[in-house]
């Protein structure tokens, strides 16, 4: 048996709305009792009350969640300022949950943390990995989603597919929260790892159209790019915007060694007297890269192509959930067009099916079946669960 219930709601009082959440989790759960469970918030709740509740309504349940930048759920769709909780049961899956404190200053050690306490009381080896890490810690600090990774690869091993995000705050690039059990975190990495009779399969797309002729970075170090075939980094943009600066509109696609693969950067700022462009995430020297244009309805759209992938590589009759992550930056460029991204999921799958997901600052997925993860920007991302 495995089984995903899914509550959501839009009232702004925090004891109201997780009582509705959790009113909803109960009419649909019956009698079967939780395993795990994974809440997503908006920022300005009682993140605290909420979660004292739910510890009331199921003791010590196992639970990871992160603030968001906008809420997901086949009960209300897409929502910003609301409450969403997923409960997960099952009398096959193995579900553990772990978290890594100080991510910031050692992604590491927070990622093997982790880990071993999620995989200590599992039977049997990890298969799939949800981490919903930090993004902001405090004043603007950033974490790196790379080096998340990275950890998360060397105490998992690279075979275990990481499908997830990272915590928002609501466009504010502040703070974020992150949640384990009771706990209320702001730099940390959650994550809940399944094992045992798990079946899931993913899909990612962007909808941005890579154009142009590929190029070479030749000078780069972490987020910030200095060349790109010798040249100044923002002589590559001036190319196709002119005086126009780089934005979200157009990041680039950054290729998967030599095939037609790509995950993407977006832009954040440039120094226009050095000629550098920052990033919102690592870019390799020597990596392949194409400029990007953009056409809403192609955005649009790549949430069905997700969803289609994830379908098409699905191994059983018929998931039993989806999970979307989606990003900020599709939001933010889809503005009043973003619930369409929801309702081309929903149109897609059977109203059995619960769905449930939220807006990141950053998104983990392998880019094809078995391959290996990566950290993606402007990217829509869908996971597949069920049993065999």
């Amino acid at each position: 048996m495995f089984k995903i219930v899914v509550g959501h709601s839009e009232d702004p009082d925090s004891h109201t709305a997780v009582k509705e959440v959790l009113e909803q989790c109960a009419s649909d759960l019956a009698d079967i009792v939780p395993k795990a469970a994974i809440l997503f918030a908006a920022i300005d709740f009682d993140h605290a009350l909420i979660l004292q509740e739910i510890d009331s309504a199921f003791p010590g349940i196992d639970l990871i969640g992160c603030t968001t930048d906008g809420e997901m759920s086949s009960v209300l769709g897409f929502q910003q300022d609301s409450l969403t909780l997923i409960l997960l049961c099952s009398d096959t899956v193995e579900i553990n949950i772990g978290v890594g404190y100080g991510v910031r200053e050692n992604a590491i050690a927070a990622a093997q943390q982790a880990v071993q306490q999620a995989i200590e009381k599992s039977s049997t080896a990890a298969k799939l990995c949800i981490p919903l890490p930090a993004s902001y810690t405090a004043d603007g600090l950033t974490t790196s989603g790379e080096s998340i990774l990275k950890g998360l690869k060397l105490a998992l091993g690279s075979n275990v597919p990481l499908v997830g995000g990272t915590a928002g705050d609501q466009y504010r690039f502040t703070k974020t929260y992150q949640f384990f059990r009771t706990e209320v975190l702001t730099d940390s990495l959650p994550i809940l790892i399944f094992s045992g009779d798990i079946l899931f399969s993913y899909g990612t797309a962007c909808g941005w159209q890579p154009i142009g002729s590929k190029s070479i970075v030749t000078k780069a170090h972490e987020t910030v790019l200095y060349e790109i075939d010798g040249k100044p980094a923002i002589e590559f943009y001036q190319y196709y915007l002119g005086q126009h600066p780089p934005t979200i509109e157009h990041p680039l696609a950054v290729y998967e060694g030599d095939s037609d693969r790509y995950y993407m950067r977006v832009p954040h700022t440039c120094d226009l007297e050095i000629g550098s462009i920052s990033f919102l995430g690592d870019i390799p020297e020597q990596a392949m890269i194409r400029f990007t244009d953009i056409s809403r309805n192609e955005v649009v759209a790549a949430s069905e192509t997700s969803l289609k992938t994830a379908l098409k590589n699905y191994q059983g009759k018929e998931p039993k959930a989806a999970f979307i992550f989606s990003c900020c930056c599709r939001r933010w460029v889809l503005g009043t067009r973003t619930k369409e991204e929801y309702q081309l999921v929903r149109n897609a799958l059977s109203t059995e099916v619960p769905i449930c997901g939220f807006y990141t600052y950053g998104e983990f997925a392998p880019l094809e079946p078995h391959g290996s993860t990566y950290y993606h920007q402007e990217t829509f991302v869908t996971l597949l669960l069920g049993t065999k």
